[in-house]
């Protein structure tokens, strides 16, 4: 044998026995192998797009197969010609990769809210943005919900025209670029869809059908989405109204407050229209994290409803214990962490648990709307005769709460029924 071939095989082994030791890993070593890798994903996809830019060509085995979009983003179809579609592309998916390295779970936004708004932030379309909505929205009802709402909806770069009772409330978002128009007909006229974020079901009705109400500027093939929080037979009210001018109805009542309106992150019930439901599906992913259908009018209602008295009982609960603490020599501060570490930990607590130890009730969500919803789902189970007391007695409270003057703080201050509770049994 030649001098060469031996040197080959002896290369050829020496290549195998170390291939082999690479295989070789113990129980003990997987683990720490695995946490030794890096936590950014590969993305060979936007590799394959750098190269693409810059005109390197490829075998037909050495890219990825050539889809049509990526991420919402057209691609060039030239093969070598840079572009800068391709180029987006590539930073978004690099962005998107890099993502959980850089935030930590409870920062990081949901994959598609992150998509919606890669691509409202590069594309444009009539009316619409780039949200994937093509038409004119409208917005009425502008309060601590509505306004970031209708917001968001403005900065994703939606056509948008708006309507509050009180016109001022409408100034923030005129300054964003929003129309305005002086009645819900108006609105509803001039728009394709039309949101309504109203406070109760009174307002929610009169909004839709009253004199002026936006069923007077609808027509068929436009669409009309009540986002407030309204009781079945009130949102199937409205519904029918809105149907008998030839245009489309979904219910859509959020869960969420605040601060999740204004970051986008809220929850959609949606019930009604399914078509609808598809063609809004983009703007309600802009001032959402998700998304639900539930079928028919009123069950987006009840299931809100419930969502709602589960949260008002919660926080007494909260409030009770916080009390209870205190009067027995604990700190109440100790209290939110031990309960934020557990298995009843909740963001409501953790969020709201510190002002409440300080007496100071910042409002997210007002206490009159969370004593309203209790009164609502009272109703909703007493029309199926499911008894609910621990409920009951929760909305007994919150009415306390609100002869006391806390009606338009946040709904945490409830504890100010409990603590004036406490002082009228000592003092008796």
């Amino acid at each position: 044998m030649d001098p060469t071939s031996r040197g080959e095989q002896r290369g050829d082994a020496a290549a195998t026995k170390k291939l082999s030791r690479r295989r070789q890993t113990t129980p003990e070593e997987g683990p720490a192998r695995e946490q030794a890798r890096p936590t950014t994903r590969a993305c060979p996809e936007a590799d394959w797009l750098r190269r693409r830019a810059a005109g390197t060509r490829e075998s037909a085995n050495g890219r990825p197969p050539r889809p049509a979009h990526v991420a919402g983003l057209p691609l060039s179809s030239h093969p070598t010609r840079p572009g800068a579609a391709a180029m987006a592309a590539a930073a978004f998916l690099c962005a998107r990769a890099a993502a959980p390295a850089l935030l930590p779970p409870s920062r990081r936004l949901p994959r598609r809210l992150l998509a919606s708004r890669a691509v409202a932030s590069s594309s444009s379309g009539e009316g619409g943005g780039g949200v994937g909505f093509q038409g004119k929205v409208g917005f009425l009802g502008l309060g601590i919900m509505g306004s970031p709402m209708a917001s968001n909806l403005i900065k994703a770069g939606c056509d948008v025209t708006v309507w509050n009772r009180t016109k001022s409330k409408c100034d923030p978002l005129l300054s964003l670029g929003a129309k305005y128009e002086p009645s819900p007909a108006e609105v509803a006229s001039s728009c394709d869809v039309t949101f309504a974020m109203l406070a109760d079901p009174q307002s929610a009705a009169e909004v839709a059908c009253g004199a002026n109400g936006a069923a007077e500027g609808l027509a068929p093939g436009k669409g009309y989405v009540d986002v407030s929080t309204v009781d079945g037979a009130t949102s199937k009210l409205i519904g029918e109204r809105i149907i008998s001018t030839g245009a489309s109805f979904l219910e859509a009542p959020v869960s969420g407050s605040k601060k999740p309106a204004e970051d986008g992150l809220l929850i959609f019930l949606t019930a009604g229209d399914e078509s609808l439901y598809k063609r809004v599906a983009p703007l309600l992913d802009v001032m959402g994290k998700s998304r639900f259908y539930l079928g028919d009018v009123g069950n987006g209602a009840a299931m809100k409803l419930v969502v709602n008295m589960v949260m008002g009982s919660m926080m007494v609960s909260f409030s009770e214990g916080l009390l209870l603490s205190e009067k027995v020599g604990l700190d109440p501060n100790t209290l939110v962490e031990v309960i934020s570490q557990g298995a009843i930990s909740a963001p409501m607590f953790s969020l709201k648990g510190p002002s409440m130890v300080k007496a100071a009730y910042p409002t997210a969500f007002p206490l009159k709307h969370q004593q309203k919803d209790l009164r609502l789902a009272l109703a909703l189970a007493e029309s199926v005769a499911q008894p609910i007391p621990t409920v009951a007695a929760a909305n007994e409270l919150y009415k306390a709460a609100k002869s006391l003057g806390f009606a338009d703080h946040d709904f945490s201050a409830v504890i100010e029924a409990l603590k004036a509770k406490v002082q009228s049994s000592q003092q008796q």
